[in-house]
């Protein structure tokens, strides 16, 4: 396993905006929870019923998406704690720190980043 050379003081920066965008995201997954809540009226005609369904499904893939990003999240916290925080997982070198500080729970250097996508565009 490949251990991370961060100076500590990235590492404590990184985990500044990443506990910041977790309560963000947390705020933002029970504001839309109230909203279903209180959104769901199934009593009125089917054009009512189906608009209350569509808003709803949407209100769910925002919050799935929410929570994807909670697991990034968490993820790079576990990182930290292992050593490996700010290694690519695609190429195993050090991921940019303009990049870090940018998207703190990334898991890919610019370069693996353009890697995987092109490994996707290719099988897709």
């Amino acid at each position: 396993m490949i251990r991370s050379k961060l100076k500590s003081e990235i590492i404590l920066e990184c985990r500044k905006k990443l506990a910041l965008e977790k309560a963000n995201l947390i705020n933002r997954l029970r504001h839309q929870q109230e909203e279903i809540k209180k959104g769901v009226d199934l009593s009125g005609d089917e054009i009512d019923q189906t608009i209350a369904q569509l808003a709803e499904h949407s209100l769910l893939t925002f919050q799935n998406k929410i929570r994807e990003q909670l697991f990034e999240i968490e993820s790079a916290f576990s990182r930290m704690e292992l050593g490996t925080f700010g290694i690519c997982e695609e190429t195993e070198e050090n991921i940019e720190i303009e990049r870090l500080m940018a998207l703190p729970w990334t898991r890919l250097s610019i370069e693996g980043a353009e890697i995987r996508e092109a490994v996707r565009k290719r099988f897709a």
